[in-house]
């Protein structure tokens, strides 16, 4: 089942973690000779790491079992300078080490759909710029009606189903959509990752990593690298049905009080192309929608 590359106790992740990770470090990464000969295993050997963090061989294989599951501070340190893990990456593995002792809490609640107060309002005032707001899974959960629009063909489904990771992996306008498919799909697929491998049980999560394991090849692939590091800011190329060609910059930003929502707003250089472009969108996007910012419940 699609379920059991993700789920677990948290003991278990952090190993799938550190496993993943191995392999993305080859020996002339940490100045090893290659050696001669085939090497059966991709990246690192368990003992090869082992010996450049410092620690037994059996003891780092009993956290990749999952059956050593409370790595000191000096143990993690000593992984992630191994693994040449990125800021994001060493925080990711500080949290499922101290995941493995916290206790059980029963079932997760499922985060709330609802918008703090003023926010559409506040969606509707950044006009021409397209602006929407996320849930921590990617459901949209509200939009001026350009940053609707920006996804053609989100809102043709219901608004229980629109949500951006599946759209960008299920979508069949989100290919020619995006100049660079590769940069939202790594993006969509490190932050649920990332939220797996701390809750993983959590309904929310669940349910849609299980949709894409089972829909989409490539989300398998990427689930697999099992990168944790996504893009909250920088520039998308759109290739976009009702104004052509627009590259515009984003920026994601926590909306605080909330459980995990996120406003990501679009923008361009005023008396740009761009800009111009944008603004064309913002248009045809009102003639398709009512004058308020839509609501997905």
């Amino acid at each position: 089942m699609a379920r059991d590359r993700h789920s677990g106790n948290s003991g278990g992740e952090l190993g799938r973690f550190l496993r993943a990770r191995r392999t993305r470090v080859t020996p002339a990464d940490v100045g090893l000779p290659a050696g001669t000969g085939l090497r059966r295993t991709p990246g690192l050997r368990r003992e090869e790491l082992a010996t450049i963090a410092g620690i037994s061989v059996d003891y780092y294989a009993r956290l990749e079992r999952g059956t050593e599951t409370r790595p000191s501070p000096s143990v993690i340190d000593a992984l992630a300078r191994a693994l040449r893990l990125k800021e994001a990456e060493y925080r990711h593995l500080r949290e499922l080490a101290t995941g493995t002792d916290r206790p059980a809490t029963g079932p997760a609640a499922v985060p709330t759909r609802s918008v703090p107060d003023g926010i559409s309002l506040l969606l509707e005032t950044m006009r021409p710029s397209p602006v929407y707001v996320v849930g921590r899974t990617f459901g949209l959960l509200t939009a001026n009606p350009g940053g609707l629009r920006l996804f053609a063909g989100v809102e043709d489904w219901p608004s229980e189903q629109r949500n951006l990771a599946r759209y960008v992996f299920l979508h069949p306008a989100a290919r020619d959509l995006f100049d660079d498919w590769n940069a939202p799909a790594h993006s969509c697929v490190a932050w649920l990752r990332g939220l797996v491998g701390i809750e993983p049980d959590a309904p929310d999560l669940t349910g849609l990593v299980d949709e894409l394991l089972c829909k989409s090849p490539e989300f398998a692939r990427l689930w697999d690298r099992y990168d944790v590091e996504g893009s909250t800011h920088g520039r998308r190329i759109f290739h976009h049905p009702d104004v052509g060609d627009l590259t515009l910059g984003f920026r994601g930003m926590t909306l605080n009080g909330t459980s995990g929502q996120h406003l990501v707003a679009f923008y361009a250089e005023p008396d740009t192309p761009d800009h111009d472009a944008m603004t064309l969108l913002d248009k045809a996007a009102q003639e398709r929608s009512s004058a308020t910012p839509e609501t997905v419940a």
